[in-house]
């Protein structure tokens, strides 16, 4: 398998050798949702948290007499279905939403995902994103470059960011630079998952040589 390598115009700078345990594997659609759940799950907070009957104050007179009013009988104000009573089987914080992701799953899922978006061409690879200086006119047009070499379709106009920029290393200009472009959002590839991949359409990889590398070593 090859991938080509692309510079900061749009053009092409050599031939790149992929793994296929990393890029040619199989579409897992069951475990790829167990580990998407998983991680979502383990985002969540945890303090969403509701009153019980009896943990609400007040309630402990009965409202009426048991009979002759010719009312429903209650015993509490503070019953779910009054306004102002418990809730029935609301959230509580003490529960816990963990779960718990192999790095072999984890990894495998990676895998997976990464080769559904390179066998549909939503997966682009850079020698280099580095920038001379922190200036966002120059890093929209290299990202205008790369967007054409990939024939994306990506708009400005775009209610939620569409790509996702995996830079292989600390780069405070590039990093400056790509920030202030409403299309996109930046990662490193040592930070990719699942998760983050489903979540915009298109993924560009810095340094490919170096990110396969650090792929395969994690197969």
């Amino acid at each position: 398998m090859e991938a080509i390598i692309y510079n900061q115009k749009g053009k092409e700078s050599g031939k790149l050798a992929l793994s296929a345990k990393v890029f040619g594997a199989k579409w897992r659609a069951d475990l790829v949702h167990q580990v998407v759940e998983g991680m979502r799950s383990n985002k969540r907070a945890g303090t969403a948290d509701t009153k019980d009957r009896g943990e609400v104050r007040g309630g402990g007179k009965k409202p009426w007499k048991q009979k002759g009013t010719g009312r429903a009988r209650h015993g509490s104000t503070r019953s779910p279905i009054w306004v102002g009573g418990g809730v029935t089987h609301g959230p509580l914080s003490e529960k816990n939403y963990k779960r718990k992701i192999s790095k072999k799953m984890r990894a495998q899922a990676l895998f997976s995902v990464l080769s559904k978006k390179f066998k549909d061409g939503e997966i682009l690879f850079v020698d280099s994103l580095s920038m001379p200086k922190k200036k966002t006119k120059d890093a929209m047009e290299v990202i205008n470059n790369l967007v054409k070499a990939g024939a994306w379709k990506v708009s400005a106009n775009a209610k939620k960011p569409r790509i996702l920029t995996a830079l292989f290393e600390r780069n405070e200009n590039a990093e400056k630079s790509f920030r202030n472009l409403s299309t996109l959002d930046t990662t490193f590839v040592k930070n990719l998952n699942p998760l983050d991949v489903l979540n915009y359409k298109y993924l560009l990889i810095e340094n490919g040589e170096e990110s396969v590398k650090f792929f395969e070593s994690r197969a």
